[in-house]
């Protein structure tokens, strides 16, 4: 029998727009993280990838300060039609944003 992970990393990739939120939230939970900018395949829009070491105990809380953090919202974007390159005129609206969260068992962790 395996002893569960002490540490875990989150990698959490998130809206641009939600970090400030999402890096407070998380600072006030005691999880020790940093950010790397990316962009999102799909809409090519700005994403923040958030590492997050933290004890395994804590993962419910990190979920919570996500999920708070993080909202869904309605953008309208405007999208090619198909077998052309000009845009549709009439905006359709999409859902973005939230947060896509990985837990990885951390080996070992030290600080140094």
């Amino acid at each position: 029998m395996t002893n569960p992970p002490v540490h875990l990393l989150l990698v959490a990739v998130i809206q641009d727009q939600d970090l400030e939120t999402a890096t407070k939230a998380l600072q006030g939970i005691g999880a020790s993280l940093t950010y790397l900018s990316s962009a999102g395949g799909f809409l090519s829009r700005r994403n923040a990838t958030l590492l997050i070491g933290l004890p395994a105990e804590k993962i419910t809380e990190a979920f919570a300060a996500l999920q708070e953090a993080c909202r869904q919202r309605v953008e309208y974007m405007t999208l090619p039609l198909e077998g052309s390159s000009m845009p549709m005129p009439a905006p359709v609206p999409g859902t973005v944003g939230g947060a896509t969260v990985f837990a990885l068992p951390v080996e070992r962790f030290e600080q140094i």
